[in-house]
């Protein structure tokens, strides 16, 4: 699926995207599209490197850096990169995330805070070295990508549903804290959407014989729309949140789930 942009309406922006697969990739190349200036960071070599030769193929002003976005030397390192090329920061979108499956008592420790400190630790990090860049600014705009299993959840993924949920407390801690430097901070909450990270959930509960497209149906058929998202329909919502076109939104999670969470399972 192909949406519209609003040209340039990024021109003079500069952006740090984490995450350089799924959700991540489509928010960096949406700002980048639309004029913004854009490093994006990712521990995944691999998705790091498949993410530049999509960024130079479309002639985009964006790159691409390797940081463990857990680790606060990298993430500094990352925003101290972002500076120095771009002249500041405007725009911060926190797409960064690990998916581990397990309850509470099959969940190691060890999985547990990996999962915290990635998911949720990474967006205190790039609001630690950011937010400062960002006042020197007069302001900005931080996107933390959440999930609907931070509102609903399914069964099994106990660490993973435990950081959405924080992420929203988060959210909203951060917006008032920081909205007297002009800083707005909200959060997205999608449904079933087309990533790597659904790819590993069609793996692990799509059944034996069952490929990943019909995994991905039978996803799809939860949401009342009848299918997943695409990772460019959630990035055109982060774009437009980290618009101007936002002015008077922080503190806000919005679901873009395809009428998932609208219902209840009686029928």
């Amino acid at each position: 699926m192909t949406i519209p942009t609003i040209d340039k309406e990024f021109d003079g922006k500069v952006a740090l995207v984490t995450g350089t697969s799924g959700i991540g990739l489509a928010a960096a190349m949406r700002l980048a599209s639309a004029g913004a200036r854009v490093l994006a960071c990712g521990i995944d070599e691999a998705a790091n490197a498949a993410f530049a030769a999509r960024a130079a193929e479309g002639g985009l002003d964006l790159s691409v850096r390797r940081a463990d976005v857990a680790v606060e030397a990298e993430v500094r390192a990352a925003v101290d990169d972002v500076v120095a090329r771009f002249g500041g920061l405007d725009i911060i979108v926190n797409a960064a995330a690990i998916h581990p499956f397990g309850t509470v008592t099959t969940t190691t420790p060890e999985t547990f805070a990996r999962c915290m400190a990635v998911n949720v630790g990474s967006i205190h990090l790039t609001a630690l070295a950011g937010i400062p860049q960002m006042e020197r600014r007069g302001g900005g705009a931080i996107v933390n990508i959440s999930s609907v299993q931070g509102h609903n959840c399914q069964q099994n993924v106990a660490a993973y549903v435990a950081t959405k949920g924080a992420i929203h407390a988060l959210t909203r801690a951060m917006a008032l804290d920081h909205a007297g430097a002009g800083v707005r901070v909200n959060s997205v909450s999608p449904g079933s959407v087309r990533t790597p990270l659904l790819s590993l959930a069609a793996r692990t509960y799509g059944g034996e014989g069952v490929s990943e497209e019909e995994a991905f149906a039978r996803f799809g058929a939860a949401h009342p729309i009848g299918r997943i998202g695409e990772p460019d329909e959630v990035a055109e919502l982060v774009a437009y949140l980290a618009s101007e076109r936002a002015a008077f939104i922080t503190g806000s999670d919005f679901r873009i789930d395809g009428g998932l969470s609208a219902g209840i399972g009686v029928r």
